[in-house]
């Protein structure tokens, strides 16, 4: 899906050079009216052409090992993750299973991972809340989730979302640069992001929208130098100034 997702984009909209003017001293530029309803819509529907069926690139078998492996991702690459959890997952995919594994197996199965201590004592307890207060299941509750140890708002969003099929905005980092840098909505907090994402974006759109916000920040419209040359919605995005095309290399 990665693959796909990359090679979709190799092919350029447009390339733009950084602008030459400057901004006036002690003074900050106005910040740029989001899309209207329709380009929003425009946006989503190029996403969607290049791919229809997003996932999420954390590794899981089922609703009990996506929960574990959100818990786990905060301030870490999905790919450390994964690295980690594919022998945890293999003793462990149920409540019972990770509660009897214990916090020390679960610590040193996972201590490449940032605050592998903290993470390890979420995952054993939230293994024992499921387990007295939910009969072993996952909640499809948002509240509910909220409660477990180790579990917030993104989180929560990104399970119902993904193992429930939720309409869900799950506002991460890129997520959160994404929207405000085209701008799709803006807001200084995830939540603002996501109450304003969730008010403008189609409702075609709502399931996967996330995912797309997601990869293309992840692979595209990258924090310190996005790739606006091979960017799908350059024409759309307000964002200044575009990063032109490098020279003397392949796309």
């Amino acid at each position: 899906m990665i693959a796909t997702y990359k090679a979709s984009y190799i092919a350029i909209i447009m390339a733009t050079k950084p602008s030459s003017r400057t901004k006036p001293a002690g003074r900050k530029a106005a910040a740029p009216k989001p899309l209207s309803k329709a380009e929003i819509a425009q946006v989503f529907s190029r996403f969607a052409a290049i791919e229809p069926e997003p996932k999420g690139e954390l590794e899981h078998v089922n609703a009990f090992t996506l929960l574990v492996a959100v818990v786990l991702s905060a301030q870490a690459t999905d790919a450390g993750v994964n690295k980690a959890t594919r022998a945890l997952f293999q003793i462990a995919d149920t409540p019972e299973k990770m509660l009897t594994l214990g916090e020390d197996s679960v610590r040193e199965h996972i201590r490449t991972i940032g605050l592998f201590r903290n993470k390890a004592k979420n995952v054993v307890a939230l293994s024992a809340a499921l387990i007295e207060q939910h009969d072993s299941k996952v909640p499809e509750d948002r509240e509910a989730l909220q409660a477990l140890p180790g579990v917030g708002r993104k989180t929560a969003n990104v399970v119902l979302n993904m193992a429930f099929g939720w309409p869900t905005m799950a506002v991460d980092t890129h997520v959160f640069r994404v929207s405000n840098r085209i701008p799709l909505a803006l807001g200084k907090t995830p939540e603002a992001v996501e109450k304003g994402l969730e008010a403008v974006i189609p409702k075609e759109f709502g399931l996967h929208a996330h995912h797309w916000l997601i990869l293309h920040g992840r692979y595209l419209c990258k924090a310190r130098t996005p790739d606006c040359w091979r960017c799908p919605v350059s024409d759309l995005c307000r964002f200044e100034p575009k990063t032109p095309a490098p020279m003397n290399k392949s796309l």
